[in-house]
C-alpha cells in the first residue's frame, strides 16, 4: 500500500516516516496543503494521513479536493483537535477514520489497514443489482436507462454497496455504522448522522429511477430489496 503523510509537525512527520517504513508501507510526505494537493495530482494513494491544522490551510480543504477531483483514497484524519463537531465535520467531507492526537502507531496501523478492508468490491466487474450498475473502479453508481452517473457522497456509496453486498439479510443500525465509520462510532451520541446519510441515499435512488428500495425494519435495521 502506499500512503501520504500530509504532517506539518517535523518530528511527529518524521515518527510517522520512520513507522510508515518499518511496516513495509510505500509513503510521500507533504507538509502543507499546496505540496498535499500538488502530490495527489500526480499519484494515486491507498489511504491518506491528514492533519486539519497545516501552515497554508485546512485538511478540510483538502478533503474537499479530493472530493471534486473524484479520488476515491482512503483518508484517516490525524488531530488535536478533539471536539465531536471536527469529527463530524471530517467524515462528512469524506474521511473514512479520525484519530485524535496523542495515539499509538499500532492503533493507526490497525486503523490503515481497516480502512482498505473496508473498501467494497475490489474487483474489476461490473456489478449489478436490480437496474443498478456499479463501476467498482471508478467508485459510479448508474441505473441502466440514464446518461449520467448517480451523484453520491463517499459514505453514501458505502452505504449502498454494503447493503447490496449483504442484500439477502437485514443489517443493524449499530453494524452499518461501525462498517462505515469505524471506531469512531463510540463516540457519537446518536445515529442522527447515519439516519441523515440514508435519508439522502433514499432521495437520490428515487430521483434517477433506481428500482431498488431501502426498508427499514423497526428495532432491526435496513435491508435493500429490488422492486
Amino acid at each position: 500500500m502506499k500512503l501520504l503523510i500530509v504532517e506539518d509537525n517535523q518530528e511527529l512527520l518524521h515518527s510517522l516516516e520512520d513507522f510508515a517504513s518499518k511496516e513495509g508501507f510505500i509513503y510521500d510526505s507533504a507538509a502543507g496543503l499546496t505540496d498535499a494537493i500538488d502530490r495527489i495530482a500526480l499519484f494515486e494513494y491507498d489511504c491518506i494521513i491528514l492533519d486539519i491544522n497545516l501552515p497554508d490551510g485546512s485538511g478540510f480543504d483538502l478533503l474537499k479536493t479530493l472530493y471534486f477531483k473524484g479520488k476515491t483514497n482512503g483518508v484517516i484524519i490525524l488531530s488535536a483537535r478533539d471536539s465531536l463537531d471536527d469529527k463530524l465535520k471530517g467524515l462528512e467531507l469524506g474521511a473514512d477514520d479520525y484519530l485524535t492526537k496523542p495515539f499509538y502507531f499500532s492503533e493507526l496501523n490497525a486503523r490503515i489497514k481497516a480502512v482498505i478492508r473496508r473498501k467494497q468490491f475490489k474487483t474489476n466487474k461490473i456489478v449489478n443489482f436490480a437496474n443498478l450498475i456499479i463501476e467498482p473502479d471508478q467508485y459510479l453508481v448508474w441505473t441502466e436507462d440514464l446518461e449520467n452517473p448517480i451523484s453520491l457522497t463517499k459514505k453514501e456509496y458505502a452505504i449502498l454497496t454494503h447493503l447490496i453486498n449483504n442484500h439477502k439479510r437485514v443489517i443493524s443500525k449499530v453494524s452499518l455504522a461501525e462498517y462505515i465509520w469505524g471506531d469512531f462510532v463510540d463516540e457519537a451520541q446518536s445515529f442522527d448522522f447515519l439516519f441523515s446519510q440514508i435519508r439522502n441515499l433514499k432521495r437520490k435512488l428515487k430521483n434517477a429511477g433506481a428500482n431498488v428500495e431501502i426498508t427499514n425494519i423497526y428495532g432491526v435495521g435496513y435491508q435493500i430489496k429490488s422492486r
